[in-house]
């Protein structure tokens, strides 16, 4: 049983290691608002989310306060719109206004971000799903705290390359279209393969077909408790290393199984999950990079990174399932460029590329996350860096993902502020050599063999 004394003993991980519940995510099935009626649909969803999520914000200020756990976001994740417009939306035009419903249903209950305006098309899109691709662009140009998804690949079913191809060109216009405010736009949009759906972090959350009509995740993350916890053990062995990660990583999840049962016994919703991904923000001392750095490595990107951070992934994960029986989401530890201080750092030094990133990936819990790249990057190069990604994904059997921003106007070596948890990022350079016959090619790249296990 968890406790309050439990809770009690992490006061010293919360005031000096910046350890918090990083997002309290309602999933809300917006299936029942489904109608041949745009309108229709659009009022269904904006009274089914408002009346869902009405009291979200206050009941995680209300775990707050009781138990002095810092939630550092309240947020919604919904079905994926592409199957929810799809009998009312019959051109790009029309998934805008469900963007806009989603805003303004997000808005009204306070909460931080909402994720879902999305579309599953890991083998074959059909006419919804891509007019909800096409619509992307002015629908996060035109909203503030909607996210955006598209899962182009799967283990099981191969890559949709026809996809790909579009969310390069559409990639592109996003930045486009929000290049006055340092393109966001591309921020919130998250390219998948395997994507999971259970998810409580933006921007990939969705809420799966296959989940209930409402459910709680919690995402947890505690970079800086971690990397205290390795000092104390600092030039010990292997198994020291990995023993002391891997308490670190129970205590954390403790806490998040603590708040999301609270959440959802207050709130009258399922519990779903704890992901217990370590997300770093770029405040110092909240930084996976510190964590690699702790371990031995000068900076992240030296020889021995993918190994050291291998080593950090599996302990969180073998400490967190002796610490709660429902672990989903994506759970290890995050590499997002512009939202660790210790990852910017790298890039400015030289020492991290965008090829050992994609290294890297293979084994951490995303992807290539908020990676921004020089403006003037073609998109059938942003199409291969995402095919590239995604065939990791579909080889490994595992999650992995894409956020890429190339920032219009900025070249290698400049850098982009976004500005609170998304921090700032150094424009990295990309791959010039060219890729667009292999992109332009039609059709899907083939499930991998072990994906036929029935």
């Amino acid at each position: 049983m968890i406790n309050r004394s439990e809770v009690m003993e992490t006061n010293k991980m919360i005031t000096d290691s910046k350890l918090d519940v990083r997002t309290i995510t309602l999933g809300i099935s917006l299936l029942s608002c489904v109608d041949s009626d745009l309108k229709t649909c659009c009022d269904k969803i904006y009274n089914k989310i408002t009346s869902f999520a009405g009291k979200l914000v206050e009941t995680g200020e209300a775990i707050e306060k009781e138990y002095q756990i810092p939630i550092v976001n309240k947020r919604i994740s919904v079905t994926p719109i592409a199957l929810v417009g799809g009998a009312c939306c019959k051109s790009p035009e029309d998934f805008i206004e469900i963007a806009k419903t989603l805003d303004k249903a997000a808005k009204k209950v306070g909460v931080n971000f909402l994720g879902g305006y999305s579309a599953l098309v890991s083998k074959g899109m059909t006419e919804a799903d891509r007019n909800l691709i096409l619509s992307i662009p002015e629908a996060l140009r035109c909203t503030d705290i909607v996210c955006s998804s598209v899962n182009v690949g799967s283990t099981k079913t191969g890559i949709n390359m026809d996809a790909v191809r579009l969310l390069g060109s559409v990639i592109r216009e996003t930045a486009e279209k929000t290049r006055d405010n340092s393109c966001i736009g591309c921020a919130k949009l998250v390219v998948f393969c395997n994507a999971p759906d259970d998810n409580p972090f933006m921007a990939g959350a969705f809420h799966g077909v296959t989940e209930s009509d409402a459910v709680i995740n919690v995402g947890v993350s505690g970079p800086g408790v971690v990397k205290t916890a390795l000092e104390a053990v600092r030039g010990e062995s292997f198994e020291v290393l990995c023993e002391t990660i891997k308490k670190t990583a129970f205590k954390i999840t403790r806490v998040g199984q603590l708040v999301a049962k609270e959440a959802s016994e207050m709130l009258g919703v399922p519990f779903g999950i704890v992901d217990l991904s370590l997300a770093p923000t770029p405040a110092v001392g909240d930084s996976v990079a510190d964590i690699l750095k702790e371990i031995g490595l000068e900076h992240p990107g030296a020889p021995g990174t993918t190994a050291a951070l291998a080593i950090l992934n599996d302990q969180v994960k073998k400490g967190g399932v002796m610490a709660s029986s429902y672990v989903g989401g994506l759970s290890g530890a995050f590499i997002p460029v512009s939202e660790d201080r210790g990852m910017i750092e790298a890039v400015e030094q030289g020492a991290l590329t965008i090829e050992k990133l994609e290294a890297m990936t293979c084994v951490c819990s995303v992807g290539l996350d908020m990676i921004a790249v020089p403006g003037d990057t073609p998109a059938t190069t942003i199409s291969g860096i995402i095919a590239d990604e995604m065939a990791i994904g579909m080889i490994n059997q595992k999650t992995t993902a894409v956020r890429l921003i190339p920032v219009i106007g900025k070249k290698t070596g400049e850098n982009v502020e976004f500005g609170g948890l998304l921090g700032y990022a150094p424009i990295m350079p990309v791959n010039g050599f060219d890729c667009s016959a292999f992109v332009n090619r039609t059709g899907r790249i083939p499930a991998p063999i072990h994906s036929f296990k029935n």
